[in-house]
């Protein structure tokens, strides 16, 4: 379990000098894990006690706050984060609102407020190119200092890279935006999800023989068109394999990015539902049939196709 804090104003006294990873965290990626991770280590060699460990987070991404009307293709909403967090050994999450009076606070004006007095942080530890407070006014040499000047203490983690690439959200971004979800994964060192209840749909799929579960595409989501192998997990905790399709259905009616999933060896009914996707492999891209009877001979090879490519998928991709 992970204990939550939102805000940084009175701080339980067993939640005050904690060892706290800084960041973002969009995706959760293998670099932030090795933030997390480091924090984990550092919180058990504190002396002259162990500490608890934990993160803090900005809710919304910053991006959302400064510009809301441009859609921000989020990778990972705060309650998977929070169950990632966990995984990777945090025992707390300091949920900080980035909302005006936040932004407008400076560098100094973080560290001292939220940090020291606030929080009351023993160590942190953020990632090289960590810059925060007013106009990211602030970076990893004034965090050094500060510390030193308030009495914490700061460990700076190099870039995590693999082949040479260093893994970044917006590397993953971009492969998601090619439908490389197997590359995107083994970045984040878990399948990408994506989540939303299951609302009715025009039954087109239910006439083919193939029902599916629809759920809205989350504002900014930028995944290629296409039908995907996927694992769909229930809000009662089941696993099922299936076939996603997102696309603008364009040999029916070309309308706008919907999200149908056929769950293979499901019968029930899911309205008003929520489902998760779990994206584990691209079968193909979105195309326009010359008829119905064509569009319907495909999904059926689409769906023995995730069923094969499921079938040998591992639990994580790393």
């Amino acid at each position: 379990m992970i204990e939550i804090l939102h805000g940084y104003r009175s701080v339980p006294a067993t939640l005050r000098g904690a060892v706290l990873a800084i960041g973002n965290f969009d995706g959760v990626h293998r670099g932030h894990e090795a933030l997390i991770k480091t924090a984990a280590d550092v919180a058990i060699a504190v002396m002259p006690r162990p500490a608890p460990c934990g993160v803090i987070v900005f809710e919304p991404h910053p991006r959302e706050h400064f510009h809301p009307d441009r859609p921000h293709f989020r990778l990972t909403p705060l309650p998977r984060k929070l169950e990632l967090f966990a995984e990777f050994g945090a025992r707390i999450a300091v949920v900080l609102a980035f909302d005006a009076a936040l932004a407008s606070m400076s560098a100094d004006e973080f560290m001292s407020q939220v940090l020291a007095d606030g929080l009351g942080v023993r160590h942190v530890v953020v990632g090289h190119d960590f810059h925060f407070g007013r106009g990211r006014g602030g970076d990893v040499r004034a965090l050094e200092a500060a510390g030193q000047r308030l009495g914490f203490g700061v460990t700076i983690v190099a870039p995590v890279a693999e082949g040479g690439e260093v893994f970044s959200s917006s590397a993953i971004r971009a492969e998601l935006a090619q439908g490389d979800v197997e590359s995107a994964a083994e970045a984040l060192g878990h399948w990408w999800r994506v989540s939303g209840t299951v609302v009715g749909g025009a039954h087109l799929g239910t006439g083919f023989g193939f029902p599916t579960a629809n759920i809205d595409v989350p504002r900014g989501v930028g995944l290629a068109h296409g039908i995907y192998a996927v694992r769909v997990i229930l809000d009662d905790g089941r696993r099922f394999n299936g076939a996603a399709y997102l696309g603008t259905r364009p040999t029916v009616d070309d309308g706008p990015p919907r999200l149908e999933t056929f769950l293979l060896d499901f019968s029930e009914n899911l309205y008003g539902r929520t489902i998760t996707l779990e994206l584990i492999a691209r079968i193909r891209g979105d195309k326009r049939f010359a008829n119905f009877e064509d569009l319907k001979a495909q999904i059926a090879r689409d769906c023995e196709e995730a069923r094969l490519r499921l079938a040998s998928a591992p639990d994580r991709p790393v």
